[in-house]
């Protein structure tokens, strides 16, 4: 961890509540380094490939950009609002209590659902060593065996985050170190001796058209793979000097991560035999492709790669889920702390760990095994969860331009209010890309966030309680029109939908309609001084513990 001097307490952070401020640079952009690079290396290159061919360096391309634009308007916030779970605090501070327990919802359903489809990573990439026969069947799915040791596997991260924030973060940096040089490893050595420049051309660039480039983004796993720079802000609450650290870290860990991906891509494609592919991308087939890169390192000649490979298949999403389960308690902290959820989710025990959020994750997680027991199905599913989660900062960006121009801002976006609505525009394209079988999904998870959220926040309100949350149904009236007309849209597609609504005049209708949102957001939000009164709030539940 970076050795930084004390950074003193920030009008807008959380200095207190139980929360240590023990996590400097190094950490916070390890902690968001360690979710990018997951189980998204090990099976990204495979799956977008198939999907879009050679093309799929032009996805992991559009969709390294989304993530930064996307990234560029969470560093100037996180640095504005340093806060614990930051993601579901945003739009709570810009559009009152309906805005804010939606994005809440959405941010800890994303997080809650990482931890799983990473413990099915590795048990997917450890059925190749012989003591894990038996945990998966041939489609994928999970055996009793292979559920009992997902469930061991989620109590571990969960016991790990229980010993404390410091040894979390020293814990995920040490995992983080291996996580970087394992990839950066495999593409070299692949790459020399290996690399064959005509596989980008000889059976077609992009075989699938457009269509597979863009379906490559969302539900092949890119977007999934890229997702995590976030975790960052997710702890500013326990930064040492959040509104210096938070910007670097999170576009830090952007870069990194974006770089390591693209060269993944490049040289799986270049490294592949021609036999492997020439009944087409979409046929792909050699020994070992369940285990993509290992089953290639193989291919090549290199077993001793191989098995660093399998070992790396239990470290890196190991890794990964370990920080998303600490995410998992830090949002619905920062739920609590807004009123949206008990106040026993902001507890924390004596080395200031938020116990109830891990428990009720643990439990989260091993629910998600159950009805999404593939691990394609869960990347489909968490990445509109994600993007939709991401979709906030836009637009509470936005409104802090408007309402806050003169507002501490230690890290300030150049051309913040053209990049705003533009990533906000790319946001919904992703979550359109996913297709309507896996929006009609996420859409049943946010009517369950509503019911249990709702229900709390009613009982909040009705029996006068200190946290009962404001809900502003005038600030947040463009919400729901915005949720029913992505799914309208996504229906009326050739992503899944009905074929009424042609491909280009889609992505036309999905960019025209997220900017009628976003500036009807901007125009009903909450007034300059509601939104300094809801900050004060933060101040005040968040002030130190004595």
């Amino acid at each position: 961890m970076a050795n930084v001097d004390q950074a003193a307490p920030v009008a807008t952070s959380d200095t207190g509540g139980g929360l240590r401020r023990d996590v400097g640079l190094i950490g916070l952009m390890w902690a968001s380094v360690g979710s990018i690079i997951g189980s998204g290396w090990l099976f990204g290159a495979e799956k977008a490939v198939t999907a879009a061919g050679p093309a799929a360096i032009i996805s992991w391309v559009i969709g390294a950009v989304a993530i930064v634009l996307l990234a560029l308007v969470h560093a100037e916030l996180g640095g504005m609002f340093p806060v614990a779970g930051g993601t579901a605090r945003y739009p709570h501070y810009a559009f009152g209590g309906l805005a804010g327990m939606s994005f809440g919802w959405f941010s800890w359903l994303q997080a809650a659902t990482v931890a799983p489809i990473e413990v099915e990573a590795m048990i997917g990439y450890a059925k190749h060593w012989h003591f894990a026969d038996g945990l998966q069947n041939t489609n994928g799915t999970l055996t009793v065996s292979g559920i009992v040791v997902a469930v061991v596997l989620m109590a571990v991260f969960v016991a790990v985050n229980f010993l404390g924030v410091r040894v979390l973060a020293h814990t995920n940096s040490a995992a983080t170190w291996w996580k970087i040089a394992v990839p950066l490893a495999a593409i070299f050595v692949i790459a020399i001796g290996n690399f064959h420049p005509g596989n980008f051309t000889s059976e077609g660039f992009a075989p699938m058209g457009a269509k597979g480039v863009l379906t490559a983004i969302s539900s092949s796993g890119i977007i999934f793979a890229l997702l995590g720079f976030e975790q960052a802000i997710q702890l500013a609450g326990e930064s040492r000097n959040p509104k210096r650290d938070l910007p670097r870290a999170t576009l830090g860990s952007v870069a990194i991560g974006s770089v390591i991906y693209l060269l993944l891509q490049i040289v799986f494609i270049g490294a592949l035999p021609h036999v492997s592919f020439a009944k087409g991308w979409a046929n792909l087939a050699y020994a070992g492709i369940s285990g993509p890169w290992a089953g290639l390192a193989s291919l090549v000649g290199l077993g001793w790669l191989a098995w660093v490979l399998y070992a790396d298949a239990i470290i890196s999403p190991g890794g990964t889920g370990l920080i998303y389960t600490t995410a998992t308690s830090r949002i619905s902290y920062g739920l609590a702390k807004n009123g949206y959820a008990p106040k026993v989710f902001a507890k924390t025990d004596a080395r200031g760990v938020p116990w109830f959020g891990l428990a009720i994750s643990f439990v989260t997680g091993v629910v998600c095994f159950l009805p999404f027991p593939s691990w394609q199905e869960l990347v489909s599913f968490i990445t509109s969860a994600s993007v939709l989660m991401y979709a906030g900062a836009p637009l509470a960006y936005g409104v802090f331009a408007d309402r806050l121009p003169n507002h501490e801002r230690p890290y300030r976006l150049p051309f913040g209010k053209f990049i705003s609505p533009l990533s906000f525009v790319v946001a919904n394209l992703i979550i359109f890309w996913s297709g309507w079988d896996t929006l009609w999904r996420l859409g049943f998870a946010i009517l369950i966030g509503y019911v249990l959220l709702g229900s709390y926040a009613w009982y909040a309100i009705r029996k006068n309680l200190p946290n009962a949350p404001r809900l502003d149904f005038k600030a947040a009236q463009w919400l729901l029109p915005y949720l029913a007309g992505i799914g309208v849209i996504s229906y009326l597609s050739t992503f899944g939908g009905t074929n009424d609504l042609p491909l280009w005049w889609d992505i036309l209708v999905v960019a025209v309609f997220s900017l009628v949102i976003y500036y009807w957001a901007k125009a009903t939000a909450s007034k300059p001084e509601q939104i300094e009164r809801d900050i004060e709030e933060v101040v005040v539940t968040d002030a130190p513990a004595h």
